[in-house]
This record gives C-alpha cells, sequence and structure tokens, in this order.
C-alpha cells in the first residue's frame, strides 16, 4: 500500500474545524485514508501540536493507529537545505529553512504522495512530488 504523508494544514483543518476548510480537508483525509496508508513525521507533529494544550488531545486527533510516525531520512534534510538555499536566492527573506522544506523533501526522497491544501511551495521546490491538493 502507498503512503501519503499527511500535512500540517490539513489536520489542523479537521482537529480544529476550519470554517473554510475543514470540509475539503475531512473529505481528502478520509479519501487518502481509503487509498493509502497515512504518515507524519516530527515536523508536522510538531506543527499540528499547537493547537492542543496536552500531548494525550493530540495523540487522540492524531492517533499512531491511524497516521504512522515516519522518520525524516537525511537524505530529505539535504534536499531541504537545497531547496532553502534556491528560495534564498529567488529572495526568499527567512532565515532558516521552514518547515515545508523538510516536509516536501520527505515526500520527493521517499517517493510518497504529499495531501495539504497549500500547494504552491511544494510545486516550487519539489515538482517531482505527487500533491493531493485542491
Amino acid at each position: 500500500m502507498k503512503t501519503i504523508l499527511v500535512d500540517s494544514n490539513v489536520i489542523l483543518d479537521v482537529a480544529t474545524s476550519d470554517p473554510t476548510w475543514f470540509s475539503w480537508s475531512s473529505r481528502a483525509l478520509a479519501a487518502a485514508a481509503d487509498d493509502a496508508a497515512l504518515a507524519i513525521n516530527a515536523l508536522i507533529y510538531a506543527e499540528v501540536s499547537v493547537a492542543f494544550r496536552r500531548i494525550e488531545d493530540l495523540e487522540q486527533s492524531v492517533p499512531a493507529s491511524l497516521f504512522q510516525r515516519e522518520p525524516l531520512p537525511f537524505e530529505a534534510a539535504f534536499l531541504a537545505g537545497k531547496a532553502f538555499l534556491r528560495y534564498r536566492r529567488h529572495g526568499g527573506t527567512r532565515t532558516s529553512p521552514l518547515p515545508d522544506f523538510y516536509i516536501g523533501a520527505h515526500a520527493a526522497i521517499v517517493g510518497c504522495r504529499l495531501l495539504t491544501r497549500d500547494p504552491v511551495r511544494y510545486r516550487t521546490y519539489f515538482p517531482t512530488v505527487d500533491l493531493i491538493a485542491p
């Protein structure tokens, strides 16, 4: 079964019942779960954690039985650094790599699909990643 890495924005939309994105994100997440194994990495976990006061509540929202915990490969960290360098050379102002660079690089290196509602940066810096996006 193919794996789908789930971006934090989709999980947060569902967990917080986002008025704009809840419907799309919940449908996309359910369809993805029917089609493949779902996964998150430590960066996604950290981004989602901001919506929760207790780790137990976070774990209930992203249970390990539904979301595989995938380590970030070192090759993905290298690719994230290269994407960040390209970003800076094209006028990007951030001084350290954004989580999206690590998430996109993770999907690119392991060859999995990425479920996100914010595809622009991924399409720009990781054009080989198969996105599930609006």
